[in-house]
């Protein structure tokens, strides 16, 4: 999934505590977390290499424990389209230090209550594995086409 946007509402921020200047803003806009143009080419990348890629945002969950079925609900009426433990504090910490940022998360499980069996971390890990050949070919083709329209 390309992420669009996301909540990290429910986990402490990756910039709490003293601010370094020198790394940004103390209060970094949250605007446009996840560069259009950037967006844009890995979709363009995905479309003509016949990836499938969806948009959508991301809910960034403290962990380690997966979600739980009221969790799962209280996102979805919240907008969310995946949830993850990772990515977000990344990308608030990227932004806060002038970068610009794209993120893909590769969907791996259906959330709690989805389905009526328990998540089971052993086939999140075998599906991550599954998905990786057509993310090596996404992210090279990405690298490739930026290399291109440096030149």
């Amino acid at each position: 999934m390309l992420i669009e946007d996301h909540i990290g509402l429910f986990a402490e921020s990756p910039l709490r505590g003293p601010n370094d200047a020198m790394c940004g803003p103390r209060l970094p806009d949250q605007s446009h977390v996840y560069d259009p143009v950037w967006r844009a080419l890995a979709a363009s990348c995905a479309a003509d290499l016949a990836i499938p890629l969806h948009s959508g945002v991301y809910a960034w969950c403290r962990g380690p424990q997966y979600e739980t079925p009221a969790e799962i609900r209280l996102l979805e009426r919240l907008g969310v389209d995946a949830v993850g433990m990772s990515t977000v504090p990344e990308a608030i910490a990227a932004v806060h230090g002038g970068m610009k940022v794209l993120a893909i998360s590769c969907i791996t499980n259906m959330a709690a209550g989805i389905l009526d069996q328990p998540l089971d971390h052993d086939e999140v890990m075998q599906v991550g594995r599954q998905a990786s050949a057509a993310t090596i070919r996404l992210l090279s083709a990405l690298l490739n086409r930026t290399g291109e329209e440096r030149t």
